[in-house]
């Protein structure tokens, strides 16, 4: 059984990190399969917008673009994506940045300076499209740290036992969850269709239909 950290979330006030929810619901009796980070954005991605593109005189697959990332100069930075047009607002990873082990520095691509670089989602950990730069919102303020527009989760897989089917869903380990904490769980509120709406709408209007 796998829970999102926001979902719970949404469910009851969870004070803690998942690893710490994962300790304190071992010892309820959950046991943690393992548990995974999703959309750890580091620190100097920002919202960015392509000023323009022109095509690398050494490529024919890269463009070199000018970007704005809210502050100082516009930004030269190669971009191989297909998808880097002029007008549109992406992920920028500013130099100093850092993924995992690779830190993003001043380079020269194939001879033309790049400073930064442009980000797809998969590279950010928000899924697995790589095919181009994750195209953000037209209205993202520009320079706002990405983390502002997604907010990092994480994801634990539960072992459940058979006896504790109330466990096999965000709700029955959000119960759990304030069992610890002390708090109170809250749902969502699902409108439902007024009774008045088209009730006999169903019903057959063919002599085969008629009641007997």
């Amino acid at each position: 059984m796998k829970t999102s950290l926001q979902w719970l979330k949404d469910y009851v006030d969870i004070p803690w990190d998942a690893k710490e929810l994962a300790s304190r619901l071992t010892g309820a009796g959950l046991e943690v399969e393992g548990i995974e980070e999703s959309g750890t954005i580091p620190k100097g991605v920002v919202v960015a917008e392509i000023l323009s593109r022109e095509p690398h005189p050494d490529s024919d697959h890269m463009s070199v673009c000018k970007v704005n990332i809210g502050s100082g100069e516009p930004l030269q930075i190669v971009c191989g994506a297909p998808n880097c047009d002029a007008g549109k607002r992406v992920p920028c990873a500013t130099i100093g940045t850092v993924f995992g082990d690779f830190k993003i520095k001043k380079a020269k691509l194939r001879g033309v300076e790049s400073n930064g670089m442009l980000c797809s989602a998969r590279e950010l950990g928000l899924s697995n499209d790589h095919t181009g730069l994750l195209i953000l919102p037209d209205d993202a303020p520009l320079g706002a740290p990405l983390t502002d527009l997604y907010e990092s989760d994480s994801v634990i897989d539960w072992e459940v036992t058979p006896n504790r089917p109330d466990w096999l869903s965000h709700i029955g380990i959000a119960r759990e969850a304030a069992a610890q904490t002390g708090a109170k769980t809250r749902r969502s509120k699902i409108s439902r269709p007024s009774k008045s709406a088209n009730r006999n709408s169903a019903r057959g209007t063919s002599p085969a239909c008629s009641r007997v």
